[in-house]
């Protein structure tokens, strides 16, 4: 097919294709990296945080004394060893044996990202609808519409999911005829909107979800990043039946290995590792050795408690640059922990329309329509602290207020004024109303 065009494949792709489309954040990868500009946009953990030399020769002596096994194939559940070391992590967050955490029943995925593509291949037909809370993780929305299923958004507070609003999603879904499979929620630090679901939703939640037989798939990158409180224990930790547990290193160790778990109801668990040995064969061996030696022979927790203080910093740097420069009207969330601030622009503002003007001004963000399903969200971005350090953020803050009152002044000379209005901050917890999450 020489001389072939994107025309000529159209019509050869697959029904489930046709729908996918770049993610926000990828779009802006490209400039987001070049080094004049801050970005606030990725979520990339801050690896120089890391013992480097000493990660680096535990890696040689990996690979000169074991690799001959490391190098080689594995098997699709992942190594017993590290499903061990996955329990011991869980335990931290009150996951234990008590409640089901068994390494039988662990399953080792290629990132986070795997095990929700698993979870989507098990459950999701076509049409199928998934609840989920609005804004919500990216990747997956990617996953979900790469299953043809149908997302529809639970609104938050700063208090995290309304359970109101789920017990209402739940009765329309099954007025229109179809039953939602289940419900995806990031209740701990949210990525993006930073906010904690607070213990007592957290049981009215698994309360309702059970009453209506909708399964849980809890997302948890974040919850032992936690700076200004002990996080409420996941809802894993609550009830084993009906709830998925997913998680990774990818935050808490380093990302490029690519090393993430899911914790299954023990029915499922052989339909997990058969997904996941069509899809990948095995999860690579030489990481998995990497990590559960990592938690075998370093002092991981101590990195925790370091990670936590450098985005402590972080945190505080970005919240103090939104209050000194801001312009009325924003609003934005303070988190207790993850990586991520949600914030609310002015009104009449639309974030993904300056986008070109945030980065011509050298700085970047990610606009609120990549967490809908549906491209709402335009008055809305995520702003990112874990990665720039405290002087990159304040100042890539100042670039952005900048931007923002440029394009409200032009608003206001062609016609469309935005009034000033009290800037508003909700904290997961607080007694205050918190920012529209919705």
């Amino acid at each position: 097919m020489t001389g072939t065009t994107l025309d000529d494949y159209t019509d050869r792709y697959a029904r489930r294709v046709r729908g996918m489309t770049a993610s926000e954040i990828r779009a802006l990868f490209a400039v987001a990296s070049r080094p004049e500009v801050v970005s606030l946009a990725g979520g990339a953990p801050y690896i120089a945080a890391l013992p480097l030399d000493a990660v680096g020769e535990m890696l040689n002596q990996l690979a000169a004394e074991q690799g001959t096994t490391t190098l080689q194939y594995g098997i699709g559940q992942g190594t017993l060893e590290l499903r061990e070391r996955i329990c011991e992590v869980m335990a931290l967050s009150g996951i234990d044996v008590g409640c089901g955490a068994s390494p039988e029943d662990v399953v080792v995925t290629v990132g986070g990202q795997q095990a929700l593509d698993l979870i989507a291949r098990l459950f999701l037909d076509p049409g199928d609808v998934v609840l989920a809370e609005g804004p919500t993780y990216v990747g997956a929305l990617g996953v979900f519409q790469s299953a043809q299923a149908q997302v529809v958004h639970v609104p938050m507070d700063a208090d995290g999911l309304i359970p109101e609003a789920l017990e209402l999603a739940i009765a329309e879904v099954a007025r229109s005829g179809r039953r939602a499979k289940f419900l995806y929620t990031i209740p701990t630090f949210q990525n993006p909107a930073g906010v904690t679901l607070t213990e007592e939703r957290r049981e009215r939640v698994l309360d309702i979800c059970e009453r209506a037989g909708l399964l849980v798939v809890e997302d948890d990158p974040y919850g032992q990043l936690g700076f200004d409180y002990e996080a409420p224990a996941p809802l894993r930790a609550r009830r084993r039946d009906g709830v998925f547990y997913l998680s990774t290193f990818s935050k808490t160790f380093a990302p490029g290995l690519r090393v993430g778990w899911i914790l299954a109801p023990h029915a499922v668990r052989d339909k997990l590792v058969i997904a996941s040995e069509a899809q990948i064969l095995c999860p690579s061996a030489f990481a998995q050795a990497a990590v559960t030696t990592y938690l075998s022979t370093m002092p991981w927790r101590q990195q925790l408690k370091i990670y936590r203080e450098v985005y402590r910093e972080r945190r505080d740097a970005l919240l103090a640059a939104l209050a000194d420069y801001m312009p009325a009207g924003t609003s934005w969330t303070e988190p207790g922990g993850g990586l991520f601030v949600w914030a609310t622009l002015p009104e009449g503002l639309d974030a993904k329309a300056m986008v070109p003007r945030a980065i011509a001004a050298r700085v970047a963000y990610v606009p609120g329509t990549g967490f809908y399903a549906d491209g709402t969200g335009t008055g809305h971005m995520r702003l990112n602290f874990s990665f720039p350090p405290p002087e990159r953020i304040r100042e890539g803050v100042r670039r952005l207020a900048t931007v923002m009152e440029q394009e409200t002044a032009m608003r206001e000379v062609f016609g469309t004024v935005v009034g000033p209005t009290r800037s508003r901050r909700g904290q997961a917890g607080a007694d205050v109303p918190g920012p529209d999450l919705a």
